[in-house]
C-alpha cells in the first residue's frame, strides 16, 4: 500500500517476534536447568538483550547503511567473508527459531486428547512439525502477508492472553490457593540461571528483525530506537510472570512433560471455578496461534534476509533471484526444507541451544563491534561492553552445561556448529581455494 510504519507497528513486530513463539517453546527448557530461578534466568537474557539492542541502534545511527549486522561488518569492518558468514549465521538462527517454533506448535496439538500421540507406530510430532512447516511454507509462496494494522491485533491478543494467565496466576497463587511460592533466590550464586539465560537468548531475538526494512518505516533511526528499548523490557515483564506461575503452578508438569506445562498451570488455576478444561484449552490454542505465526513472520523475514543476501553476491544465486518481485520461490522452498529437516530430527533441547548460539554469537560480534567503534561517535562503552561479555561469555556456559548433562545434545550442536562454519569458509574463500588448488595441480604436472 506504500504505508509507511510508524512506532506502534514497530513495537508489534519487535515485540510479536519475541513473544510470538519463544515463551511456548523455550520456557520447558529453561526451566528444567534452573526452577525456581527461571524467571532470573529471562531477566539476564533480557539485560544481555538490552544491551545488544543499545549496540545496533548505535551503530545504525552512526552508519550510512541500513540494514543490521551484515551492513554493520560491511561498513565498519570492511570484511566481506566476515559479512557474509554473519548473514549466513543469522540464517542459520532463523532456520533453529522456525524449528523450535515447529517443535513447540506440534506438542501443543497433541496435547489434546483427540489427537493420537503415534500413527502406525511412529511418533506423530515429529509429522506435525513438518507439516505446520510446510503450511506456512506454501502460505508465503502464495504471497501472503500481515498487514501492520493486522499485526498490531495479533500481538494484543497474544500479550493480553499471556499477561492474564501471568496477572492471575500470581492472584491464584498468592490468594486462592495454598501454594508456597518459590522464587529461587538461593541460586543467584550458582551458574544455573545464567545457563538458563544462554539457553533463552533466542527468545529476545525478534526485534532486531527491524533494521532488515528500514525504508519502510517512518524516521527508521529514531522510531527503532524507541520500539527497541520498549519491547525488550515488555518481553521480560511477560516472561518473568509467566515463568514464576507456570513453576509454582506446574512443577510436575515442568519435569514430566516440560513442553506444554503452560496449559497444565492454566488448568490448575481455573480449578477453583470448576473450569480447569478451558484453561488448558485457552493457552492450547493460544501456544497454536502464536508458534504458527511465529514461524509464518520468521520465514517471510529470513527471506527478505536472504534474499538481500543474494542480491549482495554473499548467498549463491541458485537459492533465489534476488530480482524477482516478493519472496524467490526457491529461497521460501529451501529455508522451508532446512526447517523441517531439523525440526523432524532434532530434540528441541538441541534446536533450542543451537539457535540461542547462532544469535549470541551474532549480538555479541555486534556489541564488540560498537564497543570498538565508541570514540568514532556519542556510544557509551557500558553497554557494549555488558553485551559483549554477557552474550560471549554465555556460549561457552551453555555449551559446557549441555557436555556435562546432555553430551548427545552438546556433540550435535558441536557437529551442526562446525558443518556450518564449514560451509560458510567454503562458499566464501571458494576463490582462494579454487587458485590454490590450481597452483597444487599445476605443480604437481609439472614435475610430472
Amino acid at each position: 500500500m506504500g504505508e509507511q510504519l510508524g512506532l506502534t507497528e514497530c513495537v508489534s513486530m519487535a515485540l510479536g517476534g519475541m513473544i510470538g513463539g519463544g515463551i511456548y517453546a523455550v520456557l520447558g527448557v529453561t526451566a528444567r536447568i534452573t526452577m525456581g530461578a527461571t524467571w532470573f534466568a529471562f531477566v539476564l537474557a533480557g539485560i544481555v538483550a538490552l544491551c545488544a539492542g543499545y549496540s545496533y541502534i548505535r551503530l545504525n545511527a552512526l552508519g550510512d547503511r541500513r540494514g543490521g549486522s551484515v551492513s554493520f561488518v560491511q561498513q565498519f569492518v570492511g570484511n566481506s567473508t566476515l559479512a557474509g558468514m554473519v548473514g549466513w549465521t543469522l540464517l542459520f538462527g532463523y532456520v533453529g527459531s522456525m524449528a523450535m517454533y515447529a517443535f513447540a506448535f506440534a506438542e501443543f496439538a497433541i496435547g489434546f486428547s483427540f489427537v493420537p500421540h503415534q500413527l502406525l507406530g511412529l511418533p506423530i510430532r515429529p509429522v506435525v512439525s513438518v507439516l505446520a512447516v510446510t503450511l506456512f511454507v506454501a502460505m508465503n509462496l502464495l504471497g501472503a502477508r500481515t498487514t501492520g494494522s493486522a499485526e498490531n491485533v495479533l500481538v494484543v491478543v497474544k500479550v493480553a492472553v499471556l499477561l492474564s494467565f501471568g496477572v492471575f496466576g500470581m492472584v491464584y497463587a498468592t490468594m486462592l490457593s495454598d501454594t508456597t511460592m518459590s522464587y529461587g533466590f538461593g541460586q543467584f550464586t550458582s551458574v544455573g540461571p545464567i545457563v538458563a539465560a544462554a539457553i533463552s537468548f533466542v527468545a529476545f531475538q525478534g526485534w532486531q528483525l527491524l533494521f532488515y526494512d528500514q525504508e519502510s518505516i517512518t524516521d527508521s533511526v529514531d522510531t527503532i530506537r524507541k520500539a527497541v528499548y520498549v519491547s525488550i523490557p515488555a518481553a521480560v515483564v511477560i516472561y518473568v510472570l509467566v515463568a514464576v506461575v507456570t513453576v509454582n503452578l506446574a512443577p510436575q508438569a515442568l519435569k514430566q512433560h516440560p513442553h506444554v506445562a503452560l496449559a497444565d498451570a492454566a488448568s490448575a488455576m481455573l480449578t477453583v471455578f470448576g473450569l480447569s478444561s478451558l484453561g488448558f484449552v485457552v493457552i492450547s490454542l493460544s501456544a497454536l496461534f502464536s508458534t504458527g505465526s511465529a514461524i509464518n513472520a520468521t520465514l517471510f523475514s529470513a527471506g527478505h534476509f536472504a534474499k538481500r543476501l543474494i542480491s549482495g553476491d554473499l548467498l549463491p544465486d541458485r537459492l533465489g533471484d534476488a530480482d524477482a518481485q516478493g519472496l524467490p520461490s526457491k529461497t521460501v522452498l529451501a529455508l522451508g526444507a532446512v526447517t523441517a529437516l531439523f525440526t523432524a530430527y532434532g530434540s528441541l533441547g538441541a534446536i533450542t541451544s543451537f539457535a540461542s548460539l547462532a544469535f549470541i554469537v551474532v549480538f555479541g560480534g555486534v556489541s564488540v563491534l560498537a564497543f570498538r567503534e565508541r570514540d568514532q561517535a556519542d556510544i557509551h562503552p557500558a553497554p557494549p561492553a555488558v553485551g559483549a561479555i554477557g552474550a560471549l561469555g554465555f556460549a561457552p556456559l551453555m555449551l559446557y552445561n549441555l557436555y556435562t548433562n546432555q553430551p548427545n545434545t552438546f556433540w550435535l550442536v558441536v557437529v551442526l556448529t562446525v558443518v556450518a562454519v564449514a560451509v560458510e569458509l567454503l562458499y566464501f574463500e571458494r576463490g582462494d581455494i579454487e587458485r590454490e588448488l590450481g597452483e597444487f595441480e599445476e605443480r604437481v604436472n609439472s614435475r610430472l
